[in-house]
Formats: structure tokens, sequence, C-alpha cells
């Protein structure tokens, strides 16, 4: 039976200091529509805790259409790895194609890469979520100290709810660091994105990403030419604005 949404600040302090793995439990006995978002970093991790407790678990990803070519090896990899039906959401063609038309493919440079992510990332995952029930996501609260503080390991998800819709979202990962991220693969032999041993920390779109420098936080790799605040696409800007 889903939870209650009277219940999830209650049992966000309750989880607070439990293991990835007895949250992720706690999402798979609530929920059977549970979808797993892998962006095709190190939120591999979660994908890994997640399959371990349930082998069919559910899996998206999105592909903006300006991903590296690593990672689309990458996903091909985790597909067969994991043997998971890995579903892969595109951008509506008929939107990008006019954008594209009007701005051309690099538009985000000038003007920001909000419309961009908005077109390429944020519609098609708007579009899958209103057909869930809740997700899970591998967001770490050490990833940008500016935005990501705060994140609960779970929440009500208020910037895709809908009217008559509560979408809840869980993350597992929200108290680990780069540093239990990165144990984890090496212990466990997870497989990982080959961009990382080329500097690339927090992997998005190719014309958006570039290596970090030593002692550089890992988004100061995203979107380089905006400032710092502006370090979100917008897939959880909703709640993470929402928690100040």
């Amino acid at each position: 039976m889903p939870i209650d949404t009277l219940d999830i600040p209650r049992l966000a302090e309750e989880y607070a200091s439990k293991s990835p793995q007895q949250i992720l439990q706690l999402a798979m006995e609530h929920y059977e529509d549970l979808w797993v978002s892998f962006s095709g970093a190190d939120d591999v991790v979660v994908l890994d805790m997640a399959w371990k407790i349930n082998p069919d678990v559910k899996v998206f990803t999105l592909d903006t259409g300006r991903l590296h070519a690593e990672t689309y090896r990458f996903l091909e990899t985790v597909r067969k790895h994991y043997n998971i039906e890995l579903q892969v959401l595109s951008p509506d063609r008929d939107v990008l194609d006019e954008y594209v038309r009007k701005k051309g493919l690099f538009d985000f440079y000038e003007s920001g890469h909000g419309e961009c992510c908005g077109i390429r990332k944020i519609e098609p995952l708007r579009r899958k979520l209103a057909t869930v029930d809740a997700w899970v996501t591998g967001q770490r609260r050490d990833q940008s100290p500016g935005t990501r503080s705060h994140v609960p390991v779970m929440e009500l998800d208020t910037g895709f709810s809908g009217p008559g819709k509560n979408l809840v979202k869980f993350n597992p990962l929200a108290n680990y660091t780069s540093e239990d991220v990165w144990n984890y693969i090496r212990m466990l032999e997870v497989p990982y994105n080959p961009l990382h041993e080329r500097g690339f920390i927090s992997i998005g779109c190719e014309p958006c990403t570039r290596p970090v420098l030593p002692n550089q936080h890992e988004r100061e790799g995203r979107w380089w030419w905006e400032e710092a605040t502006q370090k979100e696409c917008g897939l959880h800007a909703g709640n993470l604005i929402a928690k100040g």
C-alpha cells in the first residue's frame, strides 16, 4: 500500500540514518510501480543496490541526444550486466526540431541551459513520472553544497506531482559521499562510466560537461560558463527550491 503523504516527513526522519538498502526496501514494499532513474554516471550504485533486492527492478534513463559516446556504450554495458529492460526516454521530436531550427545546436552557451534542458530532460521526465507512483534517484547531499545539501532520503516530489496525484521520491544515497560511492564501486566491482577515469565526475551532456580540476567541486564541471548557483538542470529543482 502506498505511503500516506502525511507520513512522509516522519518516515524521512526515521530513515534518515538507515542504510540505502533499507530505504530501497521500504520503497519496494510500498510501491509496485516504482522506477529507478539511472543517468549513466555514479548513480549506478543505487541501481546495483536496487537490483540486488529485486532483479526485476524497473529502470529508465534520459537520452537527450547529446550524451557522450562513452555514456551510450556504458548504458548498454549496464543493460547487459544486469540483464534488465532499460527504458530510454527521448525528447519530443517536433518540439526539439523547432528549438534547434530556431536557435541552433549550441544556444545554451549564450542563453543559458534552461530551455535546452527543459526540452531534452524535463519534458520527457515529466511525461514518464505522470505514469508512475514513485521513483528513485541517485541524489547525494555532497553533490552540490549550494543546492542539494538538505536532500532528504524520501520526500513528496512537489516538482512533478500533479492534481490528484502525489508522486513520492526516494533518495537512498542522500547521506553517501563521493568516497562512499567509489568504495562501493571498487569493492563490489560495479561497472562504471569510463569517463570517470578521464576526470569527469558529474556526467551530463557532452557539450555541457567537462573534467574538473584538482580541488574543484564535482558540479563545477557542469555548465561551467554559468554562475555556480545555476548548477541544476531542473530534474530536481522543484524539490530543492521548496527546501529553501
